[in-house]
């Protein structure tokens, strides 16, 4: 007995139903490779070529060798120049002729060779009275100012050298001592003054004595540091400080937040005594002379650029 035929018409649905399926699952798979391509596409076109990803390395090693250069700068610079940046110390006195000084007092600053027998510092510890209210208001009564000795404390070296007046500016807070001693002053580098133009942002390192006599006890070994701590800020206070070979300048760093003309404005903190020091550059270049800082503000401490430093190199080099 043969088997029924199924009816033609079933046969037909189930070829038609599998053609619906294969075109089904051929969409899906179309849609699926299209979405993929356009995943995927755009995270492949991002990708670096070689010459590409070459730049950006070389970029990156840039920058990470400018880091530590600017990170060793503030070492590099103390250990090279150190010797050359000096501890004045000073007496003056201003009165009228024929009187008793109206003022006497000390000074105490900061200063830097620039050439062979020239120290730079600022005009208001020359001349201390430059920028006094007080005598200032003497002198334009007739009274003048006078220094009765004027001296500078190398590091390494255990007695003074004497200062004698140079060159200051007649707009500015700067002035070039000059070195009585040329033999004291021997083998000491001249620090390299930049030629360039600051600009803000520059990393910054400052060098100087803040707090004068007082802060290079404070940092002094403690017998020494009990047996002086009271002394008072006298010739004897330094000679003593210079024999024992702890004359030793700070070092403070920071950034350059603008440039005004000849001033420099940053946040590498100061204080009375670190006047007239070295401002470096990270290419370890003289930038500025230190001058002065806003009380209360730390992002306030100003300096001289050294192109206002340079014509008063030029003069006092002449006069030799």
């Amino acid at each position: 007995m043969s088997e029924p035929e199924l009816p033609q018409e079933s046969n037909e649905v189930g070829d038609t139903w599998q053609q619906m399926v294969q075109a089904v699952l051929g969409v899906v798979l179309l849609a699926g490779a299209v979405a993929m391509f356009h995943y995927y596409a755009p995270v492949t076109a991002q990708i670096p070529q070689p010459d590409e990803l070459h730049k950006q390395v070389e970029q990156l090693s840039r920058q990470v060798a400018e880091l530590e250069q600017q990170q060793a700068m503030p070492a590099l610079v103390l250990t090279r120049y150190r010797n050359s940046i000096g501890y004045i110390y000073g007496i003056y006195q201003v009165g009228f002729a024929n009187h008793p000084a109206a003022i006497r007092s000390r000074v105490s600053g900061t200063g830097f060779l620039v050439g062979e027998t020239l120290l730079a510092t600022n005009r208001h510890v020359a001349e201390p009275w430059y920028g006094d209210t007080e005598a200032e208001a003497l002198i334009q009564r007739g009274a003048t100012g006078m220094l009765e000795s004027l001296v500078v404390f190398f590091p390494g070296s255990p007695t003074p050298v004497s200062l004698t007046p140079g060159t200051v500016s007649s707009t500015g807070d700067l002035a070039v001592l000059k070195i009585e001693d040329k033999d004291a002053v021997r083998g000491l580098a001249v620090l390299p003054l930049a030629k360039g133009t600051a600009l803000p942002g520059e990393l910054v390192t400052v060098i100087g004595y803040p707090m004068g006599i007082a802060g290079m006890v404070a940092k002094s070994p403690n017998g020494i540091y009990q047996r002086m701590a009271y002394r008072h800020n006298d010739i004897t206070a330094a000679s003593e400080l210079a024999a024992l070979s702890l004359i030793r300048p700070s070092t403070t760093c920071g950034h350059l937040g603008d440039v005004v003309g000849d001033k420099l404005i940053y946040d590498a903190p100061t204080a009375h005594g670190g006047s007239g020091g070295p401002v470096f550059n990270s290419n370890a270049e003289v930038i500025g002379v230190n001058s002065a800082y806003i009380d209360g503000f730390s992002g306030g401490t100003l300096g001289v650029s050294v192109q206002a430093l340079r014509p008063l190199i030029d003069a006092e080099q002449k006069k030799q």
